[in-house]
């Protein structure tokens, strides 16, 4: 058997079908069909159900809520009463008589803040408590976000395990045809070691795809908390993904507005505003107020005396200038910071943005069947190859195209919902929808 074929038909045949199916234009209207893994039954939607009940660090944002609320409740409220008192002992002498007793006083006073204080301090609580809200909601939609990259990207990684694993088996069953053979010449010689090396790298595609599915398994249970062995099959979904955005400073204007990054700058940037008019107020001093009442015995003579106490510290040493400049340096921070998160989130809005287009644009391009298109023209190729009909090249060629297929399928699959999933977290724009196939419902 030579390298090239004494009939130009077949080579000619399985050059057009590649040419056609790689520039056949068409809408992307569903997932490949390829061996979908046995038993699949959870969908993409399903999953990010479940982490969102049940992953644990939703706790820990739980818990930094209630934190802030409670700083609420004490922000607002007043300082303790003050309690203070002493007892002694009074010696009264003159005019050749001389009598002891007991002399003890007794003072409540209750500290007031200087007026408004209180209320700046509220309102520093009110904006713990929405960053601690808009924390909570940027990790679901983050949550959100991953658990579907990850559901999509460990049935992609199945895919492609199926795939290569099918190639690798069919070139070790021809190889081993092939051994049994009497190699007689150079060329049957090479077309079996190009067969062997074929096999192998299949069989490291089969590997790499196998460690790829461990590895978003583990991660994807690690965010469902559950045990990180639990296994997990996937099911085949369609998603519909959004038309790409012709205008994008459209995108840019709800990043302004829903952008989780944005919407935490401002809300610490009019919270450090607080905090410079606190630094402010408290240049001056709190008021002690209450009454107090003293008692002096001493023999037949008996004093008392009930008045109101008043008490403040005079600032005559301390102004509070430290704080005042310390808090206004963190307001100018506070702007920077947020003015240079915007920069970046337009930067970031727009590189989604284009790598969403750019995948929509490549996912055009594909027609509905042509992952199954390739499979056939594998399988072909293999039972012609072993008739004589088709030379190792072609062979070889739809072979590997066959799983670059599958693998340029999904990775692109894959990426555009990654930069969907961006978008949403930049802009508010929502996710795809993923849908289960009319097969799986039955099943």
């Amino acid at each position: 058997m030579k390298l090239t074929s004494s009939l130009p038909w077949p080579r000619q045949f399985a050059v057009a079908a590649l040419a056609v199916i790689l520039t056949v234009p068409g809408a992307w209207a569903q997932e490949s069909t390829t061996n979908a893994p046995p038993g699949a039954s959870h969908t993409l939607d399903a999953l990010v159900v479940e982490a969102l009940e049940k992953n644990p660090e939703l706790k820990f944002y739980d818990a930094e809520i209630t934190a802030a609320k409670a700083g609420r409740k004490t922000a607002g409220l007043f300082a303790n009463p003050e309690v203070s008192g002493g007892v002694g002992q009074k010696r009264v002498t003159g005019g050749g008589l001389s009598a002891e007793g007991v002399a003890w006083s007794v003072s409540v006073v209750q500290p007031f803040e200087w007026p408004g204080r209180i209320g700046l301090r509220k309102a520093i609580a009110n904006h713990d408590i929405e960053l601690a809200h808009l924390g909570y909601e940027r990790f679901k939609i983050a949550l959100a976000g991953r658990v579907r990259t990850l559901a999509y990207g460990l049935f992609a990684a199945q895919e492609k395990s199926t795939a290569a694993t099918e190639v690798a088996e069919r070139f070790k069953a021809l190889r081993e045809v092939l051994v049994q053979r009497d190699p007689a010449g150079l060329t049957p010689l090479l077309e079996t070691r190009v067969i062997e090396a074929t096999e192998l790298n299949a069989q490291r595609k089969a590997s790499e795809a196998m460690l790829a599915t461990q590895a978003a398994l583990l991660e994807l249970n690690q965010l469902r908390g559950v045990a990180p062995d639990t296994r997990l099959a996937i099911s085949q979904a369609n998603l519909s993904f959004r038309p790409p955005p012709q205008d994008r400073s459209a995108l840019i204007t709800l990043a302004r507005t829903n952008n989780f990054e944005l919407r935490v700058r401002a809300v610490e940037l009019a919270q450090q505003g607080f905090r410079v008019d606190l630094a402010k107020n408290e240049r001056y001093p709190s008021i002690s107020v209450g009454p107090t009442y003293s008692q002096e015995n001493a023999g037949n003579d008996r004093e008392r005396i009930l008045g109101v106490g008043l008490s403040l510290p005079l600032p005559l040493w301390n102004r509070n200038k430290g704080n005042i400049e310390s808090a206004v340096a963190r307001q100018m921070q506070a702007e920077v910071s947020l003015n240079v998160t915007e920069r970046e989130i337009q930067r970031k809005v727009i590189e989604a943005a284009l790598t969403y287009e750019t995948k929509l644009r490549e996912m055009a391009k594909w027609r509905p069947d042509s992952v199954q298109h390739f499979k056939e023209a594998a399988e072909v190729a293999d039972r012609h190859y072993r008739l004589g009909a088709v030379p190792i090249s072609t062979y070889v060629e739809l072979q590997k195209q066959y799983l670059d297929a599958v693998e340029g399928l999904l990775d692109t699959k894959k990426e555009a919902l990654d930069s969907a999933a961006q978008l949403e977290l930049l802009t508010g724009l929502p996710l795809p929808l993923s849908q289960i196939t009319p097969t799986e419902e039955k099943k």
